[in-house]
């Protein structure tokens, strides 16, 4: 069992806030109900996994490669506590998944990159590395995220605080991209690679941009209840639509190594739970370049949100085709 599987999780709940912002509310309803059981159903495999094969599940935490996969159970819970907020109204439900989300972050974060830091035997930088540590990146905008918009479903002084936390969050994981990220493309450039180093991961390049840019433009609309913003308002938009253009740079080179990973050299195409790695990052895109399109006044960029999401839902639908798949085939031999 992967320890990224719940990218599933943080694929589907994104792929529903995006149809509810673009006017899919029956689909986003639906996808938010099926979300609810995904959460449940990959804590029950996850602590079944610590019970029944802890020491595995102890490797894969201090593993350079599978360690960061963890800090998607960050992720996915924040993206169920938006989901509560934006579709359903749930405050009090969304400020549960907050805490709980607050609480996996600060373990994670200082179990996993202190352990990496100390531990005696390491690997080499090419096979220590990939883009699956920016999910360390993607965790943090995610609880900036929901700190934003929970900042909007609760009363002052609560909400100036929670509009602080939020920029210190968006900051932090502004920063931790910039470490990473210069890592991640030294070890593109400068070492041998090959089609099964590209792994699907990769695609999180661009998607701890995207939600980077998202979390920034709710700071952004936030602005009139949280007056401290309003002097740095220059700097998060500028920030934000910066965030947004590394976000679209990244599309056609990963579209690129995606054709040259499986037309020229010819990798078999299997599931994968890492696939959903891919699927988050196309909505997430979708997402956030709507929520600026209508934090910034951005018109020019409507059709974006809507190609994007159709991709995203397409990209999800063969992702959980396969899940599916794969799911009957271990209940069949499980019999």
């Amino acid at each position: 069992m992967s320890p990224a599987n719940f990218g599933m999780v943080m694929a589907t709940g994104i792929v529903s806030m995006g149809c509810n912002m673009l006017g899919l509310h029956a689909l986003a309803l639906v996808l938010f109900a099926l979300n609810l059981l995904l959460y449940a159903v990959m804590w029950t495999l996850y602590l079944a996994r610590l019970v029944l094969f802890r020491q595995r599940f102890l490797n894969d935490l201090l593993d350079h490669l599978r360690g960061p996969g963890f800090f998607t159970a960050v992720a996915a819970t924040n993206v169920v506590g938006s989901q509560c907020l934006l579709l359903v109204h749930w405050t009090r439900v969304g400020v549960a998944f907050w805490i709980i989300g607050l609480a996996l972050w600060l373990l994670l974060t200082y179990t996993i990159f202190t352990v990496l830091t100390i531990k005696e035997n390491k690997p080499t930088l090419d096979r220590g590395i990939s883009g699956g540590w920016l999910l360390a990146v993607v965790a943090t905008q995610s609880v900036a995220v929901l700190s934003a918009l929970l900042a909007t479903h609760i009363d002052q002084p609560l909400r100036l605080e929670l509009n602080f936390f939020a920029l210190s969050m968006w900051l932090w994981g502004g920063m931790l991209y910039i470490w990473m990220m210069s890592l991640i493309f030294y070890r593109y450039t400068f070492f041998p690679f090959s089609p099964g180093d590209l792994s699907p991961p990769y695609w999180i390049n661009m998607g701890a941009m995207a939600i980077s840019t998202l979390a920034g433009s709710l700071l952004i609309i936030n602005t009139p209840d949280a007056p401290f913003i309003a002097s740095l308002l220059p700097f998060l938009k500028g920030f934000t639509v910066f965030y947004w253009a590394t976000g679209t740079w990244w599309i056609p080179m990963l579209l690129v190594l995606a054709v040259w990973r499986y037309g020229t050299k010819q990798f078999g195409l299997h599931y994968d739970p890492l696939y959903w790695g891919a699927v988050f990052p196309l909505g997430m895109y979708a997402a956030c370049t709507q929520e600026m399109r209508l934090a910034m006044g951005f018109d020019f960029l409507r059709v974006l949100p809507e190609v994007f999401l159709g991709v995203a839902l397409l990209t999800w639908s063969i992702a959980g085709t396969g899940a599916a798949k794969q799911a009957w085939r271990i209940s069949v031999r499980g019999r």
